[in-house]
């Protein structure tokens, strides 16, 4: 078994591709390794399904918990179904795989990453993404040139291709890159207000390194690739002319139409007397099928709509290439919960609801990486009814979990520091009406809710899609596409940003790739459109509210010496307990010694900080306690005066008069304010409440009537 290996030095480590050793059963396998990361890629093809009519890619990314010589977590400790990371790395290979394959190609492909080792350094995404690249190419399938991906971070204020985990911590951008020599098309982009010009100067670094490993896969294609043995299937002519006879000029009118559901309705009705009339069922032995009638069709709407926007300026709702639809803004619209806001612009409506919790409700991740928690969480759902339709209602989608998280990166960095607001935030964006950019309806919405929810954002942010159409004259980019736009034109390039920067990106293209001229141009759209989104937002809600909502839990938080942790806890517990059950409050301990008590009562919430300062606190040297009688002896009384502190006052300091017996003055657990005079190296703590009577005026402490004299209340 004779391995074929590639390597080059990609941003100071050998990236590696091979292929020919292993998984040979496969149309093509490539094992990628970078550092001490290593992902196995396999591609499997087959013939296509009878009266198909699209592409039937599958991607599937899987991280072996072995590979970071871990154990899967719960009860069957093996692997289930994909995590969130999982599912969006299929999404990131899958996305700029997608347009490399010719029109027409309906062939069953599979592709299968494996990752088989982990250094917790180099991410696998990257790896996967150009071994899955790799594969394709050296496969027998009509992959349209190599494809390469790089990671690029901005750390100190230089630019670093693919970073490592620890550089990522300290990253003010996380972008993702995907294209060939020519250009990019795919880009994924979190970051904290992040200026056009740094986004684009690493657009630039990125794709350099993109064309370095692009002539490795065709250097490996040259020593260990397939012949293409697929042909594009032959356009029927006649059809071709006779469909397009029988409805340019219809399908020309019902473009026309305003309302999404009205024109698509139109199209359809279009599209049933067209296979009607070339697809007869009336006995007649079919020439042509209904798909191929459709395909036309299809090709019809699309140079209709691209001859519209180009020609005239007139995009399918009557906007022109340049104009937003038309918003409106809502907060406060549901009663109970502790943030909310309808957003609309035009045919697409977000219902954000925002939830503030405790530590207790952060989400924990377990992965190939170390075990950390997210305090902030956005969920977007994408219900059949938002676009009129029925379908089957089942578990969270691909498309809702890639989409949620674009939200999500768009908003995190503009949250506060859990020191100055210490809530757990989850977003959740409720889709009721779409017709295209429903994702970034969900960034604005977002941050309406979080300004509702009284949480102190460092600035809002909005969101918007830019598209792009072109013939044989050129190319003109459409601000806030719809559903249509996107499904005939070359590009989707959604960005979110503040006033300051951008903090979002999620680029998908149907063409080759973008140069770096229209990649600067559509920035700058962007930003100028964002300005825009952002005057109306915050007409309706100009900042966050002063206050969280009186649903919303109320939250203390105090640092403690962390030698103190199990003072606070008490043995098995017993600490904690003890103030929570009798505060009402909860309260939560970090390893630094942050100590997070909560309640929807802020009374509650007092009471428990005052509890475990209590505990906490060394106790001071001439400070006056009220403690409690935890055992009488006869030569004085122990008295605790912070929860697991006790002190002696001596008989001699109960009074200033005679006391003849110590059960004359107290019993346990009567409450006594004593004052501290001593505290030894030891750590024993001498008590008097005779000092205390006397410093707080009541008098000169002879409080003693006589022998047998009680002075304790025994109602």
């Amino acid at each position: 078994m004779e391995a074929i290996v590639v390597e080059r030095e990609i941003a100071g480590r050998t990236l590696r591709l091979e292929t020919g050793k292993i998984a040979r059963q496969a149309s093509a396998a490539v094992l990628v390794t970078y550092g001490e990361t290593t992902v196995l890629c396999t591609v499997v093809t087959s013939d296509p399904r009878p009266g198909i009519d699209f592409f039937p890619l599958t991607v599937d990314y899987r991280e072996r918990i072995y590979a970071a010589g871990k154990f899967p977590g719960g009860f069957f400790k093996r692997e289930g179904r994909p995590t969130t990371k999982e599912v969006l790395t299929c999404r990131l290979i899958d996305r700029p795989v997608r347009p490399m394959f010719p029109e027409g190609f309906h062939d069953e492909v599979l592709v299968q990453v494996f990752v088989l080792s982990s250094d917790q350094q180099n991410d696998p995404d990257i790896m996967a993404l150009v071994g899955s690249s790799a594969a394709l190419r050296i496969s027998e399938l009509p992959f349209t040139g190599s494809l390469g991906a790089v990671r690029v971070g901005y750390v100190d204020g230089e630019l670093v291709v693919n970073p490592t985990e620890a550089q990522l911590e300290y990253s003010e951008m996380d972008m993702v890159l995907a294209g060939n020599s020519d250009g990019v098309n795919m880009i994924e982009v979190g970051s904290a207000e992040t200026p056009e010009n740094v986004v684009l100067e690493g657009v630039k670094a990125g794709h350099k390194c993109i064309q370095e490993i692009c002539g490795m896969i065709d250097e490996l294609q040259a020593k260990a690739g397939k012949e293409v043995v697929w042909q594009k299937p032959e356009l029927n002519a006649r059809l071709d002319s006779d469909v397009r006879s029988f409805a340019t000029d219809r399908v020309r009118e019902a473009r026309r139409i305003p309302g999404k559901l009205e024109r698509k309705a139109a199209v359809k009705e279009i599209r049933k007397e067209a296979i009607e009339k070339f697809c007869p069922t009336d006995g007649e032995v079919r020439e042509f099928t209904p798909d191929d009638v459709s395909h036309i069709l299809e090709a019809v709407e699309s140079g209709i709509i691209v001859d519209m926007i180009m020609d005239d300026d007139n995009r399918s709702d009557g906007r022109g290439a340049g104009d937003l639809r038309d918003i409106t803004c809502e907060v406060e619209v549901l009663p109970r919960v502790h943030g909310s806001s309808l957003f609309t612009r035009g045919e697409t409506q977000a219902l954000v609801v925002a939830t503030l919790g405790t530590s207790r409700d952060e989400q924990i991740i377990d992965g190939l990486t170390e075990e950390y928690s997210k305090k902030f969480l956005l969920h977007y759902t994408f219900p059949p009814f938002s676009v009129g339709e029925v379908k089957r209602v089942g578990a969270v989608s691909r498309r809702e979990i890639g989409h949620g998280a674009l939200a999500e990166r768009s908003l995190e960095r503009i949250l506060p520091h859990p020191d100055k607001f210490p809530y757990t935030i989850r977003l959740a964006s409720e889709i009721l009406e779409s017709n295209g950019s429903s994702s970034m309806a969900s960034v604005c919405g977002g941050t309406l809710a979080l300004m509702d929810a009284g949480v102190p954002i460092l600035q809002p942010v909005a969101g918007i899609s830019i598209g792009m159409v072109h013939n044989d004259s050129g190319y003109k980019l459409l601000v806030d596409i719809i559903g249509e736009e996107d499904h005939f034109g070359d590009m989707d390039f959604k960005v979110a940003g503040s006033q300051r920067g951008i903090t979002g990106i999620q680029l998908d293209i149907k063409v080759g790739g973008l140069t770096m001229e229209q990649i600067e141009e559509t920035l700058e759209l962007a930003r100028e459109t964002r300005m825009k989104l952002l005057r109306t937002m915050l007409a309706t809600i100009s900042r966050p509210r002063p206050e969280t909502s009186e649903n919303a839990p109320r939250i203390l938080t105090v640092r403690i010496n962390p030698e103190k942790i199990g003072k606070v806890i008490g043995p098995g517990g017993k600490g904690i307990r003890g103030i929570e059950s009798t505060s009402g409050a909860k309260v939560d301990i970090d390893d630094d010694g942050t100590i997070t008590v909560s309640a929807v009562d802020a009374k509650a919430a007092q009471r428990g900080m005052e509890m475990v300062k209590a505990v906490a606190e060394d106790v001071e040297l001439g400070r006056i306690y009220e403690g409690t009688v935890s055992s009488v002896k006869d030569f004085g009384a122990f008295i605790e005066v912070t929860p697991g502190q006790d002190g002696l006052c001596h008989i001699s300091e109960l009074s200033d008069g005679f006391v003849k017996k110590v059960d004359d003055i107290c019993a346990v657990g009567d409450q006594l304010r004593v004052k501290v005079i001593a505290i030894d190296d030891q750590g024993r703590i001498k008590l008097s409440r005779r000092q205390a009577i006397i410093e707080e005026g009541g008098g000169n402490g002879e409080d003693y009537e006589g022998d047998g004299g009680d002075e304790r209340d025994d109602d």
